[in-house]
């Protein structure tokens, strides 16, 4: 039985030997690269079974490698697993937005290190070996030909929670919010959406009536998938199959963290957190400060609280300079010390 290569992608040099001469005693061969983008170019030249890598890299950091891989046909179905100095949610959930399929925080049990990598390798294999199933068309944006697109105007809805689940859809352009409500009527934002991003899955693989909303944050652009192509796919492509089983699974990773940040943070920290999720989903240029028009009733829905609350925190965080307010427009002036300061 050949053995499975495993590529790690650390800069700290006793991390990385340590790394390898643990995964070579439990029988795997092992392929190191000293930053991202050394890690990035031997990932594709050597395709291992399973990447892990550090986030925190000169050159090119982990979360660069991780969108240089999963535009790559031939390395995007890669387990990618990231090793992170930092528990902190917010780093963690924006690795799992991104695509990667697991984390390991620093210092490690090797245990649990050997687990998880066999684990997702079990995983990744029994996607592979599946049947009955076609040869993989190789391109998901090819594997829906009988699709609809439509047009919509701002904070219109898609489709609302309760709804028959007619179809899977695909953002094309603009952005979306998926929502639910609470018993006294409070919105809930279950996740923002950006283009390229699928939603509506969930419920057509469950065959039950919508379990959330979908509004758009502004003009969008949105094919819809019969659910009858959606299921025939899902059953005779690989590559179909394989990409809606890691979004399932890094989405219930996402609402873990949901569920323990709206426990244990005080409403400060979640509005804080809430502005930094909006600059991960839709900054496009790094160089300039992050700005968006967001609603209040919006933000309050991504931070689990009221928009009374969420007022008084803005307006605190415009006095401490992390933050500038435009009437309905947000601009993130401070974004490392937005994320990082304690609340």
């Amino acid at each position: 039985m050949d053995k499975k290569r495993i590529l790690v992608i650390e800069d700290n040099n006793e991390i990385r030997e340590n790394l390898a001469e643990i995964l070579e005693l439990d029988g795997y061969e092992v392929l190191t690269a000293i930053d991202g983008k050394a890690g990035a170019q031997k990932a594709q030249e050597e395709l291992p079974d399973l990447i892990l890598c550090d986030i925190m890299m000169p050159n090119l950091d982990g979360y660069g490698v991780l969108h240089i891989l999963s535009r790559n046909e031939a390395t995007l179905r890669i387990p990618f697993i990231f090793l992170t100095a930092k528990a902190e949610k917010g780093d963690i959930r924006k690795g799992m937005s991104l695509g990667a399929d697991d984390y390991i925080v620093k210092p490690f049990d090797e245990t649990d290190l050997l687990t998880t990598v066999e684990n997702k390798l079990r995983k990744f294999q029994s996607i592979g070996t599946a049947t009955p199933q076609r040869e993989s068309k190789g391109d998901i944006e090819n594997a829906f030909s009988n699709k609809l697109v439509k047009s919509f105007a701002k904070k219109e809805s898609v489709y609302r929670e309760g709804d028959t689940a007619n179809y899977v859809y695909k953002l094309v352009s603009g952005k979306i919010k998926l929502i639910r409500y609470s018993d006294d009527g409070k919105e809930m934002v279950i996740d923002l959406l950006k283009p390229g991003e699928f939603f509506g899955y969930w419920s057509v693989l469950q065959n039950e009536p919508s379990g959330e909303g979908a509004e758009t944050l502004e003009a969008a652009t949105i094919e819809y998938i019969p659910r009858e192509e959606f299921l025939r796919a899902i059953e005779e492509d690989v590559t179909v199959a394989g990409k809606f089983i890691k979004l399932l699974s890094n989405n219930l990773l996402a609402k873990e963290y949901k569920i323990v940040e709206l426990a244990y943070n005080s409403v400060r920290k979640r509005v804080a957190n809430a502005l930094v999720s909006l600059a991960d989903k839709y900054t496009t240029d790094k160089s300039k400060p992050f700005s968006m028009a967001v609603s209040r009733e919006t933000l309050a829905g991504i931070a689990g609280t009221s928009i009374e609350s969420s007022i008084r925190m803005l307006s605190e965080f415009k006095q401490d300079g992390l933050v500038d307010v435009d009437k309905a427009n947000i601009t993130i002036i401070n974004y490392e010390k937005l994320k990082k300061a304690p609340y």
